[in-house]
């Protein structure tokens, strides 16, 4: 029994046979109470017809016996026969309204279906489907809510997206603004204060249009990956050649713990490249000055695992499912103080699985340091 429920197919043949029993039974019962009724009327009207016969002295040509034999075989077949055509009209009818009502049960998952995905398609995108049994139309059921359900989270990224984008751009543009401004009522010097000041937003607003487009082309899986064998301790050195200026000129620490024999990880160098300093930007923006930002590489079973430790400001236990997130920041104004565009971590994370790995942070609270890792196959 469970096995008709859970399938549509045997589902649909058993109400076929439902159809087909029901109409048998219908002819059955029919025969069964007009077939005597029909017969025994037939009767009648012989033996009225015979009685008529014998008072006008008719009927001795034939015979007695063959001409009553085949009277009662007439009057038999024409009784038979009216219950039959009695019986199909009612099996008729009775088929045809279980057969509506079979077909409006199977049908209705489906219209409830159509009518929920013109309500999507006008933009309601909380609408969801009855799940009614365990059937395939259950499980298309199940699976257009699971559709709905990631076509509402792709709407509300879409609209955190453009929120978050144009609150991204107002800021460096509204300093832009306010400064030009200055300069036209005389309020701000034409220095070179004011003009550095003026291209420092500008320089911003240009790092996150191109982290925008980068973001895209890495969410949409539209960057080709040169995947080869990398010396994973000669990628470190070179993320730390071009980060060390930034780090000596705000004073933090870089401190490395290299292996001494080479580590071969199968990477795209450039990208691998990129997660590297995009990390190692993030420690550095949220390391006080005289802190310290310390890179080690280790071999593991089937992975290499890269870790960036600091001693910052930390990320508190319930920002860290969201750290990876775009736009995503613990402390808003601390951030934009420091002219993140928010999804060089984004970045990061797409960027290491598409080389398959993976990437996490670790944090033991606010104000004690953060610990960025991720791993590379091993080549």
């Amino acid at each position: 029994m469970k096995y008709f429920r859970s399938h549509l197919t045997a589902k649909l043949f058993a109400t076929y046979l439902l159809v087909v029993f029901i109409g048998i039974t219908a002819i059955w019962v029919t025969t069964r109470f007009t077939t005597p009724a029909a017969f025994t009327r037939h009767l009648q009207f012989m033996e009225s017809q015979l009685m008529g016969d014998n008072m006008m002295g008719q009927g001795q040509g034939r015979g007695p016996q063959g001409g009553m034999m085949a009277d009662f075989y007439r009057n038999f077949q024409a009784s038979f026969n009216e219950s039959l055509i009695i019986a199909f009209i009612a099996a008729s009818v009775v088929g045809l309204v279980v057969s509506y009502a079979l077909s409006r049960n199977i049908i209705a998952p489906v219209q409830s279906m159509k009518n929920a995905s013109q309500r999507i398609a006008e933009g309601h995108y909380d609408e969801r489907v009855q799940l009614r049994g365990t059937d395939e139309l259950s499980q298309l059921a199940a699976s257009f809510n699971q559709m709905a359900e990631q076509l509402e989270q792709v709407e509300e990224m879409r609209r955190r997206l453009i929120g978050d984008v144009a609150h991204e751009l107002r800021t460096p543009l509204t300093a832009i603004k306010g400064s030009a401004e200055g300069l036209m009522d005389g309020v701000f010097p034409a220095n070179e204060e004011t003009y550095r000041q003026i291209h420092s937003e500008a320089e911003r607003l240009n790092r996150l249009v191109n982290d925008l487009q980068e973001l895209s082309r890495v969410e949409a899986k539209a960057i080709q990956l040169d995947i080869q064998p990398v010396d994973a301790t000669r990628l470190l050195k070179t993320a730390f050649k071009r980060m060390q200026f930034q780090f000596d000129e705000k004073r933090v620490a870089l401190n490395r713990q290299l292996p001494h024999d080479p580590i071969l990880v199968l990477a795209d160098e450039d990208r691998a490249l990129q997660v590297l300093t995009n990390l190692l930007g993030n420690a550095l923006q949220y390391t006080p000055e005289s802190g310290t930002v310390t890179v080690s590489i280790e071999r593991g079973k089937n992975m290499a695992r890269f870790t960036i430790r600091d001693t910052g400001v930390g990320i508190p236990p319930e920002h860290l499912a969201h750290i990876f997130d775009r736009f995503y920041r613990v402390d808003k104004s601390r951030s934009r103080a420091h002219g993140g565009s928010g999804i060089g971590l984004t970045i990061a994370k797409h960027l290491v699985e598409a080389q398959n790995g993976k990437i996490w942070a670790e944090s033991a609270g606010e104000n004690k340091g953060s610990v960025f890792v991720f791993t590379l196959p091993l080549a």
